[in-house]
């Protein structure tokens, strides 16, 4: 569908100009220039030719083969051109006119009527407010930018025009290849999920890059991001990832599931490699398309020069790589051929003295020891020889062996014909070693999702279909959670002072009181919690206290839950928040008071197979204590990964849940089970939170 795109048969530029400083002229000067081969169609009443190449006065006058419009026009006549497209029969448009909703109400009708009639005509088309596309391998350059990138492994689509441009200079100077590169400006008809789609499809793209400000459907992305990573690394950055602390929320789980960790959790599940600058994004693609992945986090570092590998250890360490162990054998290999003063453990340091002979060599024994997962290879600058003669050598020696090899030849003024024999022989450099740690952990981290079996999640089905309907209506998120099979304590709710105390004793000392409220939501902030009390009398002191409070306040006191006191266990967090794109998430962390003091939490999309609720815990350090943390015990690890699957599950059963959150969960010792301490949730519709506990 999206082919005419990058393959056009013959292009119609509507709205080209004979003026060099326009961008209808920058258009059909690159369709011209850079060799493609099919035919290039001005369309301008009031010119007869621009750069050779006949004019014609409308768009109904452009002879067949003709399958592509770019439309250059001011944004009100850009409706009646997609008319007359349709109407000759051209079903693919790129819009690179501006002024439709990114300029105001106005510009947001005109838009409503491009749709509107592109849908009437059956007319696709990318932006409008655009720069257009590129295929390097047809070749066809539809911008108005000038230059070309080299043909090229790696697709970019992006959302930014002047990300767009930006990149395309840069690949020109930086010497590296493109595929495709397509700006997709307002997306109102293409959109980022069917470009990924098309690049995915693109026999000549390895490796999908995109810049992301949002998606038009978080589920439909999600589905064609997974299918295509499965197939091709998909590396993505993400703007407006600050976006998260402005949403008015009710509970901890809505602050710290926000947009950003939306976006996050909806990329990891995905496959997607989510970069955080555009630097790194080029870098992991270049390494993800021009070097195999590695088997492990085993990396050997060789240099001439101690500070530049102290520098890319310390990032590797930092990023969860380790220095591979060197054999004995390969360490008495090393230490035969190399100069005396050499350091033949990990990292290795030939000296500033060495050639690229003694380069080779390592690098040769290094990429054969079984213990080296990837190598490093440093150069600082020196004058010895040339760097160029270094880029042959490590390009030869690397390219006999199946383990990725990453260059840092450092420096900028001697080192361009170096780069472009590391190109050529599809060795990626960085100009400063400790860039070479997250280009590592992303093609590891590609490689362990790829490598992660697909299960399907468990379908619960131990709970009253009817009494979960009913539960939720009611706001009753107690009674909802214990149909999903997660516990709660011991508790039972008292009016006065004279009931509590027999509920207390009923239910067995020491007790919890709290406060009930349906204006409070966090009890501790007006000191509506009473813990661990013992007695009669405490129950008292704790009952007056608690209404003191509560006057104290200003807010109304309808009694207090009476809760059974757990000790010895773990407070973590669980909570379920509903994202306007991505639908259900699960987060999971540590729990208690000081929850967003901490932001020990993480996020993943529902619903969760068990791989994928083992995998959220172990992110945490919450995840990290529940195996056992000094003097505390294993907590029960199994129970909370079962309860985050059935939370997920909840999530997934009920589109009506906005937020219901778990805070804290108890987690007792190992086999001792969880107990959910305190609930609050919301509907979707309501606007304040509503409180069960």
């Amino acid at each position: 569908m999206l082919d005419p795109f990058f393959k056009p048969q013959g292009v119609a530029v509507i709205g080209a100009s004979r003026n060099p400083h326009k961008l209808g002229y920058g258009i059909v000067r690159n369709l011209k220039e850079y060799r493609y081969q099919g035919g290039i169609y001005p369309v301008n009443k009031s010119a007869t030719e621009i750069l050779d190449l006949h004019c014609y006065e409308s768009v109904a006058e452009v002879p067949d083969p003709v399958d592509l419009a770019i439309v250059i026009v001011p944004a009100p006549v850009v409706s009646k051109i997609i008319k007359e497209c349709g109407q000759r029969g051209i079903k693919h448009a790129i819009v690179i006119s501006g002024g439709f909703s990114e300029s105001g109400e106005e510009g947001e009708k005109l838009e409503e009527d491009l749709v509107s009639v592109a849908e009437e005509w059956d007319v696709n088309f990318i932006g409008p407010n655009c720069i257009g596309t590129i295929d390097t391998h047809t070749p066809v350059n539809t911008t108005f930018v000038a230059g070309m990138p080299e043909s090229g492994e790696i697709g970019f689509c992006s959302q930014s025009g002047a990300m767009v441009a930006s990149v395309i200079d840069w690949a020109r100077g930086a010497g590296v290849g493109f595929s495709r590169i397509v700006s997709l400006g307002n997306q109102v008809d293409v959109n980022e999920t069917q470009m990924i789609e098309a690049l995915h499809e693109d026999d000549q793209t390895k490796v999908i890059t995109a810049y992301i400000e949002g998606v038009s459907n978080g589920k439909e992305f999600m589905k064609v991001a997974q299918k295509a990573a499965e197939d091709k690394p998909v590396v993505a950055l993400k703007g407006g990832r600050g976006e998260s602390g402005a949403r008015a929320v009710a509970s901890h789980t809505g602050a710290l599931a926000g947009s950003a960790e939306a976006y996050g959790a909806a990329f990891e599940r995905s496959g997607i490699l989510q970069a955080g600058t555009m630097e790194e994004m080029f870098d992991w693609a270049r390494a993800l398309a021009w070097q195999p992945l590695p088997k492990g986090k085993n990396v050997a570092v060789l240099t001439n020069a101690g500070g530049p590998a102290i520098l890319a250890v310390d990032a590797l360490e930092k990023a969860g790589m380790q220095l591979a162990e060197l054999t004995a054998e390969t360490k008495k290999y090393l230490e035969s051929r190399l100069p005396k003063a050499a350091s033949v453990s990990n990292p290795v340091d030939v000296l500033a003295g060495s050639g690229p002979g003694t380069y080779a060599v390592a690098l040769d024994a290094l990429l054969t020891d079984e213990t080296v997962d990837s190598v490093v290879v440093i150069q600082a600058p020196q004058d010895w020889f040339l760097p160029a003669s270094l880029a042959e050598v490590v390009g030869e020696v690397a390219g006999s062996h199946d383990k990725p090899v990453i260059a840092s030849i450092m420096g900028k003024a001697s080192v361009d014909e170096a780069l472009n024999i590391l190109h050529k022989r599809k060795i990626p450099n960085v100009a400063f070693p400790e860039r070479v740690a997250s280009v590592l952990k992303a093609m590891v981290k590609r490689k362990e999702w790829l490598d992660i079996p697909q299960q399907t999640p468990e379908q619960f089905t131990d709970f009253n279909e009817q009494k979960v309907q009913k539960s939720a209506a009611e706001k009753d998120w107690k009674s909802l959670l214990v149909e999903y099979g997660i516990a709660f304590p011991p508790e039972q709710f008292a009016e006065n002072k004279a009931e509590t105390v027999t509920v207390a004793e009923s239910i067995g000392y020491p007790v919890v009181l709290k406060l009930v409220s349906e204006s409070v939501s966090h009890k501790t902030e007006v000191d509506g919690v009473k813990l661990d009390i013992r007695s009669k009398d405490e129950v008292t002191a704790a009952w007056n206290k608690i209404k003191e409070a509560a006057e104290l306040a200003d807010v109304d006191m309808e009694g207090v839950q009476v809760q059974k006191m757990l000790t010895g266990g773990q407070e973590v967090i669980m909570g379920l928040r509903r994202d306007p794109q991505f639908g259900p998430m699960v987060l999971f962390g540590t729990g208690g008071t000081d929850v967003e003091l901490l932001q020990d939490v993480e996020s993943a999309i529902a619903p969760l197979n068990r791989l994928q609720a083992e995998n959220l815990v172990d992110a945490t350090r919450a995840g990290i204590k529940m195996k056992g943390w000094r003097n505390q015990p294993p907590a029960d690890r199994e129970t909370v990964i079962t309860y985050l699957m059935r939370l997920s599950q909840l999530g997934n059963d009920l589109s009506n849940i906005d937020e219901l959150e778990m805070n804290p969960l108890y987690v007792l010792s190992k086999g001792q089970g969880a107990y959910a301490v305190d609930v609050r949730g919301t509907l979707v519709e309501d606007e304040k939170v509503v409180v069960q506990d």
